[in-house]
């Protein structure tokens, strides 16, 4: 049974920093991408960013370039979001999810975890 399993999230002022990790287990993700998502309070939900496991290919969303990274730690089957100099508009749910293939668009992707909520304060 595949798991995704997010943690990190917190209250943080605006400025600051935060790490989310998502821990992946119950399937061999060598082959796929692991992305990013959120979703702001009445908002869909979008995409942030994604990296492949072998590190070789990441993408950011235009609104997060510069500040937020992705990394993965593959003897852990964890993937990072590095979130800095974080905005009020960054307040979301932010999930983390697992398919072959990198798209935009969330509905394509195929494993999803429960979420974890970054607030920030101005």
């Amino acid at each position: 049974q595949v798991q995704l399993r997010e943690s990190g999230g917190g209250l943080v002022q605006a400025g600051g920093s935060l790490r989310l990790s998502c821990a992946a287990s119950g399937r061999t993700f060598s082959n796929y991408a692991m992305g990013w998502f959120r979703q702001p309070p009445g908002n869909a939900r979008e995409f942030v960013g994604a990296i492949r496991w072998t590190g070789t290919s990441t993408i950011y969303a235009d609104s997060v370039k510069g500040r937020f990274t992705i990394s993965t730690n593959n003897a852990k089957n964890t993937v990072y979001l590095q979130m800095n100099n974080l905005k009020p508009e960054d307040t979301a749910l932010y999930y983390c999810a697992a398919d072959p293939l990198i798209r935009p668009d969330p509905d394509e992707w195929d494993y999803w975890g429960q979420g974890t909520q970054v607030t920030v304060s101005s």
